[in-house]
């Protein structure tokens, strides 16, 4: 929007204090190349848009204010003379994308000096060359120090999930060798109890009749159900006494694995009817063996099953192998990112999904997003920790007219009233020295409201914080965060 010009007073640019250490000849020149337009309540410049002027005010009302997600959230509103906004980093030429960081609209007839960018860079350049060395080297050492901090804790967290993954693989990987050590051995004795058998004076009949009972326990392995730790103790108790009442040595030992493998006293007595009295000692020790091997191999294929959901999650977590920016579901980073820090989540905190599965996939940087997860767990889980250790995290997801939410609610110890409008602040921390950066939260805003245009914010009292992530359904145009 440009306004109506209007003749350029030196006397009057003086006297604002963003010029008043200029010389009159500073002063004509400021004039002469700059102008001063008056202004019509509305817009003047657009966030996004090529940053052309600088803009200082003269009189009036300024409002400046940035977009996030479909929202316009004000910055700053003011009506004190000589204030600046648009390309204030005119200076550093082409070195940095010129574009206006925020929108700016007045409120009332506002007049502005306006000076275009290029004339702007080139006057800060001729008559303060060492304030100008000075602002790139604070800008970009600024960006250097944000990028190398950003890294730390980027490996500061990955150094936390390293340790956890390994921690959950260490169970099932150490499952399935004991698993398959203890199946040599039953295989081996299996063998054994094989060649007792065929050394016997046992018809062709008999011997197929055992091998069609194998198989049929065999399979009544894989239908196994379920059994409370009551039920299995009754069940184990009854078959116990059904084998010491046929001699069998050991029923103690044996009675375990049959209930575990679903095999009753019905199950039995269909055993004992379709082989000889002599043989049956034989034939359940040989039973019990096929039994054991079944539970062995199940035991390792869900050992085996379980190290590859858990590196499944590890690349779902890092999105190694995929596109940096691409359509997401939600549920998808969240359930690897949960899975990912569960052992730092422990078992004293109850883990509360409460997903809207309807939800559309998103356009995002998964990656990113799980960065931002991670920390918002680790908080919660922090304030959990603070609060005795126990308690819930419920993350719920829905929709937000035209966005999407996330939100990560615990039951800890809350943030104090005083503390709220800073937690996004970088280097603020409310934890211990040593146990935080005060990177965290800033880094998941910048995140969240730079890169995917969206808001995040908190609620907190003790006992229930919820911070709550919005991010837009349509697709975002590429920035850095």
């Amino acid at each position: 929007m440009s306004g109506r010009s209007a003749p350029c007073d030196p006397q009057e640019i003086g006297a604002l204090f963003l010029f008043e250490k200029l010389t009159p000849e500073q002063l004509g020149r400021l004039c002469a190349e700059g102008r001063v337009e008056r202004f019509e309540p509305g817009p003047v410049y657009t966030e996004g848009e090529p940053a052309t002027c600088f803009y200082v005010m003269l009189e009036g009302t300024v409002v400046l204010y940035r977009r996030v997600g479909g929202d316009d959230v004000e910055v700053t509103r003011t009506s004190q003379r000589g204030v600046y906004a648009g390309s204030m980093q005119a200076y550093l030429g082409d070195r940095v994308r010129q574009v206006y960081n925020n929108s700016m609209r007045v409120t009332e007839p506002t007049r502005f000096f306006v000076l275009p960018a290029d004339t702007f860079a080139g006057i800060m350049q001729e008559w303060f060359p060492m304030a100008v060395h000075l602002l790139e080297g604070l800008f970009f050492g600024s960006k250097s120090t944000q990028r190398a901090i950003g890294q730390r804790e980027r490996l500061l967290a990955l150094g936390s999930l390293s340790a956890g993954l390994t921690h959950e693989l260490n169970n099932p990987a150490a499952a399935a060798v004991r698993a398959t050590a203890t199946l040599r051995e039953r295989v081996g004795k299996m063998r054994h109890k094989l060649a007792v058998i065929a050394q016997g004076s046992y018809s062709p009949e008999v011997m197929a009749n055992l091998i069609d009972i194998q198989e049929r326990t065999a399979e009544r392995v894989a239908k196994a159900p379920a059994l409370s730790p009551l039920e299995a103790s009754d069940r184990e108790d009854t078959v116990s006494d059904w084998l010491d009442d046929q001699g069998i040595p050991e029923g103690w030992r044996i009675a375990p694995a049959f209930v575990q493998a679903g095999l009753d006293v019905d199950w039995l007595d269909q055993v004992k009817a379709a082989v000889d009295e002599a043989i049956l000692p034989s034939a359940i020790g040989w039973l019990n063996y096929t039994v054991e091997t079944e539970l062995l191999m199940d035991e390792i294929n869900d050992s085996t099953a379980r190290i590859s959901h858990l590196v499944d999650a590890a690349k779902q977590y890092s999105q190694l192998d995929r596109a940096p920016f691409r359509h997401a579901d939600v549920h998808e980073l969240l359930d690897s990112t949960l899975l990912m820090l569960s052992g730092k989540i422990g078992k004293q905190i109850k883990v509360v999904k409460d997903y809207d599965r309807t939800l559309p996939q998103i356009p995002a940087y998964p990656a990113e997003l799980n960065q931002v997860w991670t920390n918002l767990i680790d908080n919660a889980v922090a304030a959990m920790n603070s609060a005795g250790g126990e308690g819930t995290l419920t993350v719920r997801t829905a929709s937000d007219h035209d966005r999407l939410l996330v939100e990560f609610r615990d039951t800890g110890i809350g943030i104090r009233a005083e503390d709220r409008g800073r937690i996004f602040d970088p280097f603020f921390t409310t934890k211990p020295v040593g146990e935080g950066t005060g990177l965290g939260l800033d880094i998941s805003w910048r995140i969240v409201v730079n890169k995917h245009h969206g808001s995040i914010q908190v609620e907190s009292e003790p006992g229930d914080t919820r911070f709550q992530v919005l991010l837009p359904l349509t697709a975002v145009e590429e920035e850095s965060a």
